[in-house]
């Protein structure tokens, strides 16, 4: 069984910040799951929609590792779904508090958001200067002191704000997670880079330590939402500033509101459907373009089959031997074009990524949604770096022909493989009607009898 032959596999959607508002991406959210619950959607089947995925109702290789693994080695966005699948777990335990636990972190509302939006954006204009400038500067008019209020000179245990914990260097520039973490011996203190992000923005770290979760959000702070962060999502100064403002006062989920709609969105409408065209490929860059090289060497042998019969004396019905080479090679190319090689396909087979390759049970590679555990979402131990990893230079030293050849593994979910079968049919009819006309030209001219 197949999909319509005018199936259009999903196409590729540019990872950049789009301008649309937080209404008009909750819309494309809202348009995305009722789509994706209502039939085939931009080349997406329902069985391969997003929320089947992150539910766990798919196979390989379209589960939730497969998913994660993509994000982190080709579009290098992993932190948006590990936040997301942070946020989601977050949800439910906040929700199955008790009802006096929860009362001491009320809802953030909507109201409440727009006013300290626009209280974030006047701090903003007063961002401290840089100590190297600061220097510079001193005993100018231009020169800049920290604003203290009267309350605080009066204030005994008043201390002045500290450099941020995720560290400055000598010249003023920030340290990132990794230098930070190599300073501090190896442990990062969460509380202090949550504190170091309040500073940043232009905040007082209050915390009420007795509301739920308080320490979790801290570690949520330090690992996406301050600068240097070891998995810091890529938001804007806004958007970062408005949500400490909200976590200054709540742990309630309603704080994460905007942020999480911008991640979500992000991952419905962009990633998904890369993910999805990304998977239909059964093969390695190195065997599709042989692919290529095969059905391009296809079509120049039928040409050439299609010249020589119709130079010599032979009769017109000879001709009609160059079909094969017109229809193996355009067949091929057309397949290889949408990232498939038909030999793979005729088996139902893919090539196994270069970090399953050299893989074990002791090591597993990538991320399992299945082993992993929540805290690996949130302790911050490791970032979405992969460079260092040893199948890397493993895979570099493989020669093209091994590549070409990699280890192949049967593809376990049958709405991926529907879309392959109607792919390649696709490619058969098209070489098929191609490959007529061709050869319906050269039967056309007359013998030419040259030998």
């Amino acid at each position: 069984m197949v999909y319509s032959l005018a199936y259009r596999r999903p196409s590729h959607v540019p990872s950049s910040r789009n301008s649309l508002s937080g209404e008009e991406k909750q819309r494309s959210i809202n348009e995305s799951v009722n789509s994706g619950s209502s039939g085939m959607s931009h080349g997406i089947p329902e069985a391969l929609s997003f929320d089947r995925i992150i539910a766990g109702g798919v196979c390989p290789p379209c589960t939730v590792r497969d998913f994660m693994n993509y994000l982190k080695y080709i579009e290098l966005s992993a932190e948006n779904l590990q936040f997301f699948l942070w946020y989601r777990d977050y949800v439910k335990r906040f929700d199955a508090l008790p009802a006096n636990e929860k009362a001491l972190s009320p809802e953030w509302t909507v109201e409440q958001a727009e006013a300290e939006a626009v209280a974030a954006q006047a701090q903003t204009r007063q961002k401290p200067v840089a100590p190297a400038a600061a220097a510079v500067l001193k005993g100018t008019d231009f020169a800049t002191e920290p604003r203290v209020t009267e309350a605080e000179k009066v204030n005994p245990f008043y201390t002045p704000p500290r450099t941020p914990p995720g560290g400055s260097k000598r010249d003023g520039s920030s340290m990132d997670a990794s230098e930070y973490e190599a300073t501090a011996g190896g442990k990062v203190d969460h509380q202090e880079r949550a504190e170091g992000a309040f500073e940043n923005a232009g905040l007082k770290w209050k915390p009420l330590t007795v509301q739920p979760y308080r320490e979790e959000i801290a570690r949520i702070i330090s690992i996406y939402i301050a600068d240097g962060g070891a998995r810091q999502l890529n938001l804007s100064s806004r958007e970062r500033t408005a949500l400490l403002h909200a976590l200054q006062h709540t742990t309630h989920p309603s704080a994460f509101r905007d942020v999480i709609t911008t991640v979500e969105w992000s991952l419905r409408c962009q990633a998904h459907p890369n993910f999805i065209r990304w998977t239909i490929c059964n093969g390695n860059r190195p065997r599709v373009v042989f692919a290529r090289g095969l059905g391009v060497g296809g079509i120049v042998g039928g040409i050439i089959a299609a010249i020589l019969i119709t130079v010599s004396s032979a009769g017109r019905a000879w001709r009609v031997l160059s079909f094969i080479g017109f229809f193996i090679g355009i067949a091929t190319l057309i397949a290889a074009w949408k990232g498939m090689c038909v030999v793979l396909h005729g088996m139902h087979h893919r090539h196994l990524r270069p970090w399953e390759l050299f893989g074990s049970d002791d090591e597993p590679s990538g991320f399992d949604a299945k082993t992993d555990s929540l805290d690996s979402l949130v302790s911050g131990k490791s970032g979405n770096s992969w460079e260092d990893e040893p199948w890397v230079a493993k895979y570099e030293k493989r020669n093209i022909i091994r590549k070409v050849f990699d280890r192949e593994v049967w593809i376990q979910e049958p709405a991926l493989r529907q879309i392959q079968d109607t792919i390649f049919l696709q490619a058969i009819l098209g070489a098929f009607v191609i490959s007529v006309v061709s050869v319906g030209i050269f039967c056309a001219f007359p013998k030419g009898n040259f030998f």
